[in-house]
C-alpha cells in the first residue's frame, strides 16, 4: 500500500473543490484530519473508489508522530552532509566558527555542525530544528524585500493559509490573550522589534526566526462588542528562502516555543 508520508501528500490526492460534503470548510483542513488520523480519506465524497482503497479506508496512525519527525530530521541531517557549510555562510546570512555555522536566531546564537548537531543556550524543539536544518540546505539567498505579506499571499500559501491560521494564528492569539506579558518577554528573550505606525494594530512586533526570513506579528486587544486578532506577516521572500512547508513548520515551532514561555513566565493558559 503506499504510503502517505506528509500532508501533502493526502492534500494531492483530493479534487481541491472545497465542495466541504466531507463537513471540513477545505480540502485542506479534511487532508489535515486524515493526516492527523482523525478522518480516513474515503470520507471523501470526491475521491475515486479506487484510490479510497489503494490508501486504505481507516485513518492514518499518527500515534508515531514524534518518530515521523525524528525521521524527517535524519533525512535532513543526511542531506546536509552535501552543504559545504563555509561556503554557505555568505548565502544564508550566517557567520563561521572553526567547522560550525553560526546563525542569529531569534536574538540567540545557535551553532550547527556538519552532522545537523545544534548547540545553542535555549530550548529548541524539532518543529524548530527541521525549519533550520531545511533553511540551511535550501535557502536562495534572496535578499530580503521589505514587502510585509500574509502566507496566503505567498507563491504557494494559497494551499496552506487556512490550516496555518487554525496551527498557528489561532494558538498564538489564546497564548497572547492569556499571558499579558508575552510581548515584552519576546522583545526582552528574543531581540523583538516594535514598529510603530507600520499596521493599525496595537501591537506590531517583528522577530527574526532565521537571518533571512523575518516574521511581523500583529495583534489587536479585544474591544467592546470585538474579540482580540492576531495575523503573522512574512517577508515577500519568504518562500525563496525556507519553502512553503518550512515556513509552516517554523509558524507552528514558534507556537510552541511561545506556549512554553508563558507556562514558564506567566501561568498556564486560560
Amino acid at each position: 500500500m503506499p504510503q502517505l508520508k506528509t500532508l501533502m501528500d493526502v492534500f494531492k490526492l483530493l479534487d481541491k473543490t472545497n465542495c466541504r460534503k466531507c463537513n471540513e470548510k477545505t480540502c485542506m483542513a479534511f487532508a489535515a484530519a486524515v493526516f492527523q488520523g482523525n478522518r480516513p480519506i474515503s470520507d471523501c465524497p470526491q475521491l475515486p473508489p479506487e484510490v479510497a482503497r489503494l490508501h486504505g479506508s481507516r485513518p492514518m496512525q499518527r500515534s508515531n508522530n514524534e518518530r515521523d519527525v525524528e525521521k524527517q530530521l535524519a533525512r535532513l541531517k543526511a542531506k546536509l552532509g552535501e552543504v559545504d557549510l563555509t561556503a554557505s555562510a555568505p548565502r544564508l546570512g550566517a557567520a563561521v566558527d572553526g567547522a560550525k555555522l553560526v546563525l542569529k536566531i531569534m536574538g540567540k546564537e545557535f551553532k550547527v555542525d556538519a552532522d545537523g548537531n545544534i548547540v545553542t543556550d535555549i530550548h529548541v524543539n524539532p518543529w524548530v530544528t527541521g525549519p533550520i536544518l531545511n533553511y540551511i540546505i535550501y535557502c536562495k539567498g534572496t535578499p530580503i524585500k521589505g514587502k510585509w505579506v500574509p502566507l496566503r499571499e505567498l507563491p504557494s500559501g494559497g494551499d496552506w493559509y487556512r490550516l496555518f491560521g487554525q496551527r498557528c494564528e489561532k494558538p498564538m492569539k489564546k497564548i497572547a490573550d492569556a499571558y499579558g506579558d508575552l510581548f515584552a518577554d519576546l522583545v526582552a528573550l528574543f531581540n523583538g522589534q516594535p514598529v510603530e505606525n507600520h499596521y493599525p494594530s496595537d501591537v506590531a512586533l517583528v522577530l527574526h526566526p532565521l537571518p533571512r526570513v523575518p516574521l511581523l506579528i500583529c495583534y489587536w486587544h479585544p474591544e467592546e462588542g470585538m474579540g482580540s486578532k492576531l495575523n503573522l506577516f512574512f517577508d515577500a521572500s519568504a518562500e525563496d528562502n525556507l519553502g512553503i512547508d518550512g515556513i509552516y513548520a517554523l509558524g507552528t515551532g514558534i507556537t510552541r516555543m511561545f506556549e512554553r514561555l508563558a507556562l514558564r513566565h506567566g501561568g498556564a493558559p486560560a
